[in-house]
C-alpha cells in the first residue's frame, strides 16, 4: 500500500466521488450560517442541515467536500493523549434524495480498498443492531464474512449530533495490528484500544431530531458520509496517531526545533508539544474565516486555544513571541486544499501577533499573583480556591479562568466555580449595555420551519418600490393560517416582493401590502429557509387571505435612506483601505434609514487625523457623484475585478457586484444610490475597538446627519446659555472658568494644607500601647479622604513604627484610613482587617492591604465608637 500524503487523500476522496457524478464544494466557513444550534462547524454534515430538512434546495443532489472542522468539547484533555485534537477536516459525500445504502457501501468499500489500497482482510463493517438491510449489502453484496460484520446498538451506530438529521450507521474499522491492542483475548472490533480504528461512517439520515428527543421522518431519505482526513492518513501512512501524520509531523518538528525539545521521550513535554502543534491549526483556520479573539462565543474559544498554546509554548521553554511562525508552517501544508489560507496570511499573522503580545504582558503578573494565593491557601490549609479570588484573576488582571483552573488541577487544587460565575455575574450586571442586535425573533420565528420548503420569493425590488403579488402563505405569532384579520400580528409570504429582507447588514424594508378590502402595515422583512421572504407586521383594517392578489408598496423615504448609508459603507470602506493599507476588510455592519455602523479589521485606534483623512476621501467621493452600478457574475470573474468580500460570508455560484466608479467594488445584494451624490454627506460620530483586531466605525449620512448637527446646535446653544455667553464666546468662557477654578482649587488645598498640620499637632500627642505596639486612634474634623491619607502620612513619619487609624466626617459622608508600618505587620497587625473591625459601626465597610487600608461609611454619629473599638481589634491582632 502507498503511503499517501494528506493533501494526496484529499484530492483523491474529492476527484473518486466526481467520478460517481458528486459535486465537489469547498468547505464552508467554520463559522455556521444561519444556525444558530451551533457555535463552530462540527462536522461535515452540519453545513448541509437546510438541504436534508428540505428547507433550502441543493447545487446538486450529489455533493462531496471535504470540511475544516472545529470540536472543542474536551479542549482540557488535548495533548493529554494522541487521540485528542480540536480541529480535523471531514471528508464527506452526501446524497439528498438520491442513492441510499447500496450505492454508499459499494462505493465506501471501493474507495478504501480499490482507490486507497486497504488490505480487505483488515476491514470490519458495523452496522445499527436492527438494520438488516445494511448486514446484507456488506454481506450479500460486498462479501464481507459475517463474522467481521458487528452490531452496536444505538449509543455507537445511530448518528445524532444535537438536533438536525439523524439515523442509523454503518462504520468501517481497520485492524492496525496486535502492537496498538490492549493484549486482552477478547480485543476485537468496539474494544477500548488502539488496535482498530473507525476509519468511515456512512449515516442513512431518515430522521429529523428536533433537539428535545422527538424524531420525525424525513421528506427524502438522505446519506451523510464522514470519514476523518486525519484518521485516514494514520492508517494509511501506518503512523501511531495523527499527530505522526506528514502536515502534522512538520508542525510538531517545526515546535521540537523552537523549543530544543524530542518528541516521545517525557510525557508532559509531549503534552505542551501536542496542545501547541494542535491548537495553532485551530487558531490559523479560524482567523482565516473571520473569527476574532473576544471575551465570548466563538471568539472565546479562538483566544483560549491561543493562550493555552502560548502558555505550553513556555512551558517548553520557548522565548517571545512564537505562534506566527508556527502559522506559516500550518499554512504551508494546509494550502493546497484551502488557498484562502495564503491569501489571508498576513491577516492572520496580524491578529496572532496582537494576542499573543497582549497576553504575554498579562501572563506573567497573572501567575505571579496565583502563586502568592495558592502560598495563601497553603497556609491555611485551603485546597479551593475562592470564587472572589478567580473572579479578580480574570476581570483585574486579563487571567483566563480555564488556565487558572488547568494550573490549579496540576497541582491538586481546584476553585469555587459557583463564587466565581456569581461574582462574574453581578460585574456583567453592572456592566451591561450593549449595541442593539436586529435579527428578527418575534413569537412567530419558529413557526416558520412548518412552512412548505418548495415556497419561494421572487425579490423584484431593485428598480421598482411597488408590485403585484400574490399571497401564497400566513402566519400567525403561533401557527401558519389561512387568513389575517383586523388587528392581527403575522407574517405575509408572497410569490414576489419589492421589499428588502434583512441581509447583508441591511435592515428590512417597510411599508405597506394592501387588498380590495384590507391592509397589512410591513413593520420589518426576513429573509426565510430557501428563497422565501416574510413580511412581519399586523393587519391596520380589513382581512388578508392566503391567494389574495396583494400590492406591495415599500416605504420610499425609509428605503432611500437606508440606501444612502449602505452605499456610504462601500465608501467608507474604499477610504479605509486607502489610508490605513489593504489589510482592511470589512468584518460587519449595519444600516438602516437613520445611521449606519461599519466593522473593520485593523489593529489600533485611528488617530485623529486618519479619521479626517478618511471622512475627507468619502465626501470627496460623494461631491464627484460617482455612478453607482449592479452587475450579476460567476463569482470566479467576480474575484478577478478584486470586489471585496465579506469574511466568512457563504456566497453562490453567481453573485451580485456592486462598482462605485473605478473607487469600489465589492460583493453585495443590498440597496444602493443611483449615484454617490444622492449621499450628500458624511460625518464619522465615533470610532471604537469592539475586539481584538476589529473596529467600529459609526456615522451618519443625509437626514441622520441633518439631525445630528440640528442636535449638535441645541446642545451648543443650551451650554452657551449656562456660562451666560454666546456660542462664539464660549470657548473664551470655559477657558477662563478652568482658570478661576484651578486658582481656586489652590486655595482650598492650601488650607487643607494648613487643617491637616493643625490637626497633626493635635493628633500627635494621642499615641498609646498595644502589646508593645504603638497607636494613634483618633477623629479629625472635616477631612477628606486624600486629606486624611496625607496627614497618615505624616504622622506615621513622626510617629516611626506603630498603627495609625484616623476619622473623619465630610459633607456627611464617612472616611476611615488605617496604617500600619513594616514592624508592626511583622508583630500580627493587618490594616485591612482592622479596618473591617470598624467600619461596621459607621454604615460602611472596606478593606486592604496589611500595611494600607481604607473605608467610607454613611453614619458620622458612629465615629467616636469606631475609634474606641481600634485598640481592642488591635489587640486581638498581635
Amino acid at each position: 500500500m502507498q503511503k499517501y500524503g494528506v493533501n494526496e487523500l484529499r484530492r483523491m476522496f474529492l476527484e473518486f466521488f466526481e467520478s460517481k457524478d458528486h459535486l465537489a464544494l469547498k468547505s464552508f466557513s467554520l463559522v455556521p450560517h444561519n444556525d444558530k444550534s451551533l457555535l463552530l462547524i462540527n462536522s461535515g454534515m452540519a453545513p448541509m442541515k437546510p438541504y436534508f430538512t428540505g428547507q433550502e434546495i441543493p447545487p446538486r443532489r450529489r455533493v462531496t467536500t471535504c470540511q475544516k472542522c472545529i470540536r472543542t468539547g474536551d479542549i482540557e484533555n488535548v495533548g493529554k493523549t494522541a487521540r485528542h485534537g480540536t480541529f480535523f477536516e471531514m471528508l464527506g459525500n452526501f446524497s439528498f434524495g438520491d442513492y441510499f445504502k447500496t450505492e454508499a457501501i459499494h462505493w465506501t468499500w471501493e474507495f478504501l480498498t480499490e482507490v486507497v489500497g486497504l488490505d480487505p482482510e483488515r476491514l470490519y463493517p458495523s452496522v445499527y443492531e436492527n438494520d438488516d438491510e445494511a448486514w446484507k449489502i456488506w454481506n450479500k453484496e460486498i462479501g464481507v464474512p459475517a463474522e467481521r460484520i458487528f452490531r452496536f446498538g444505538k449509543e455507537d451506530n445511530f448518528w445524532e449530533h444535537g438536533s438536525g438529521p439523524c439515523g442509523p450507521c454503518s462504520e468501517v474499522y481497520y485492524d492496525r495490528g496486535e502492537k496498538y491492542g490492549c493484549g486482552k483475548p477478547g480485543c476485537t472490533v468496539g474494544c477500548e484500544c488502539d488496535r482498530y480504528m473507525e476509519i468511515w461512517n456512512d449515516v442513512f439520515s431518515q430522521f429529523n431530531n428536533d433537539g428535545h428527543g422527538n424524531y420525525s421522518d424525513l421528506a427524502q431519505k438522505n446519506i451523510d458520509t464522514g470519514m476523518g482526513l486525519e484518521r485516514l492518513a494514520c492508517v494509511v501512512q501506518d503512523v501511531d496517531s495523527m499527530f505522526d501524520i506528514d502536515t502534522m509531523k512538520a508542525l510538531r518538528d517545526h515546535v521540537c526545533a523552537m523549543s530544543g525539545k524530542h518528541y516521545g521521550i517525557d510525557h508532559e513535554t509531549d503534552v505542551s508539544l501536542r496542545v501547541v502543534t494542535d491548537h495553532i491549526r485551530s487558531v490559523t483556520f479560524m482567523i482565516s474565516d473571520g473569527i476574532m479573539p473576544s471575551n465570548s462565543g466563538r471568539g472565546y474559544v479562538l483566544r483560549r486555544l491561543l493562550r493555552r498554546a502560548c502558555r505550553h509554548g513556555r512551558l517548553l521553554g520557548i522565548e517571545g513571541a512564537f505562534l506566527v511562525e508556527l502559522a506559516q508552517t500550518v499554512i504551508d501544508g494546509s494550502k493546497d486544499g484551502y488557498p484562502e489560507l495564503e491569501e489571508k496570511k498576513d491577516f492572520i499573522f496580524n491578529v496572532i501577533a496582537k494576542e499573543e503580545a497582549q497576553f504575554n504582558k498579562t501572563i506573567d503578573q497573572g501567575l505571579s499573583i496565583l502563586a502568592d494565593m495558592e502560598e495563601e491557601m497553603k497556609k491555611n490549609g485551603e485546597t479551593v480556591l475562592s470564587g472572589e479570588n478567580a473572579f479578580k484573576l480574570y476581570d483585574t488582571y486579563g487571567f483566563p479562568i480555564d488556565l487558572t483552573s488547568e494550573i490549579l488541577e496540576e497541582k491538586g487544587l481546584t476553585y469555587d466555580k459557583e463564587g466565581f460565575e456569581k461574582a462574574q455575574k453581578e460585574q456583567r450586571a453592572k456592566s451591561e449595555g450593549t449595541f442593539g442586535t436586529h435579527s428578527y425573533t418575534g413569537k412567530d420565528a419558529t413557526v416558520y420551519d412548518e412552512l412548505d420548503a418548495e415556497l419561494a420569493t421572487e425579490f423584484v425590488g431593485y428598480e421598482n418600490l411597488v408590485c403585484d403579488a400574490k399571497v401564497t402563505a400566513l402566519t400567525s405569532e403561533e401557527e401558519i393560517v389561512d387568513a389575517l384579520s383586523d388587528g392581527e400580528k403575522g407574517t405575509i409570504i408572497v410569490d414576489k416582493t419589492t421589499f428588502y429582507g434583512t441581509m447583508g447588514g441591511q435592515e428590512g424594508d417597510i411599508g405597506t401590502i394592501k387588498t380590495a378590502d384590507g391592509e397589512f402595515v410591513v413593520e420589518n422583512t426576513i429573509h426565510l429557509a430557501g428563497t422565501k421572504i416574510g413580511h412581519v407586521g399586523y393587519v391596520s383594517h380589513g382581512m388578508i387571505k392566503v391567494g389574495d392578489t396583494v400590492s406591495m408598496e415599500v416605504d420610499k423615504e425609509n428605503r432611500n435612506l437606508s440606501a444612502r448609508n449602505h452605499s456610504a459603507t462601500h465608501l467608507l470602506q474604499a477610504a479605509l483601505r486607502q489610508v490605513l493599507g489593504t489589510h482592511v476588510e470589512q468584518a460587519g455592519s449595519y444600516v438602516d434609514a437613520e445611521r449606519l455602523r461599519f466593522d473593520f479589521t485593523h489593529f489600533s485606534a485611528l488617530s485623529k487625523e486618519e479619521l479626517k483623512q478618511v471622512e475627507d476621501i468619502v465626501n470627496e467621493k460623494i461631491a464627484e457623484c460617482l455612478p453607482v452600478v449592479a452587475k450579476n457574475m460567476p463569482i470566479e470573474e467576480a474575484r478577478k475585478t478584486g470586489a471585496a468580500a465579506l469574511f466568512g460570508e457563504k456566497y453562490g455560484d453567481v453573485v451580485r457586484v456592486v462598482s462605485m466608479g473605478d473607487f469600489s467594488v465589492e460583493f453585495c445584494g443590498g440597496t444602493h444610490v443611483s449615484n454617490t451624490g444622492v449621499i450628500s454627506a458624511l460625518k464619522i460620530i465615533s470610532e471604537t475597538g469592539v475586539a481584538a483586531g476589529v473596529r467600529r466605525i459609526e456615522a451618519l449620512t443625509s437626514k441622520g446627519l441633518l439631525k445630528y448637527y440640528d442636535d449638535m446646535e441645541k446642545k451648543l446653544q443650551e451650554a452657551a446659555a449656562l456660562v451666560k455667553a454666546t456660542p462664539n464666546q464660549l470657548s473664551d468662557k470655559i477657558r477662563h472658568l478652568q482658570a478661576e477654578n484651578k486658582e481656586l482649587h489652590s486655595e482650598l488645598e492650601s488650607v487643607k494644607s494648613k487643617m491637616a498640620k493643625e490637626a497633626m499637632g493635635d493628633v500627635s500627642d494621642q499615641v498609646t500601647e498595644v502589646k508593645g505596639v504603638k497607636l494613634i486612634a483618633a477623629k479629625v474634623d472635616d477631612v477628606d479622604m486624600n486629606g486624611l491619607r496625607d496627614l497618615g502620612d505624616q504622622l506615621k513619619e513622626k510617629l516611626g513604627e506603630g498603627v495609625i487609624v484616623l476619622a473623619s466626617a465630610a459633607a456627611g459622608k464617612v472616611s476611615l484610613v488605617a496604617m500600619a508600618t513594616d514592624e508592626a505587620v511583622k508583630k500580627g497587625a493587618h490594616a485591612g482587617n482592622l479596618i473591617k473591625g470598624i467600619a461596621g459601626l459607621v454604615g460602611g465597610g472596606g478593606g486592604g492591604r496589611p500595611n494600607m487600608a481604607q473605608a467610607g461609611g454613611k453614619n458620622p454619629d458612629g465615629i467616636d465608637a469606631a475609634i474606641a473599638k481600634v485598640s481592642e481589634v488591635l489587640e486581638s491582632q498581635l
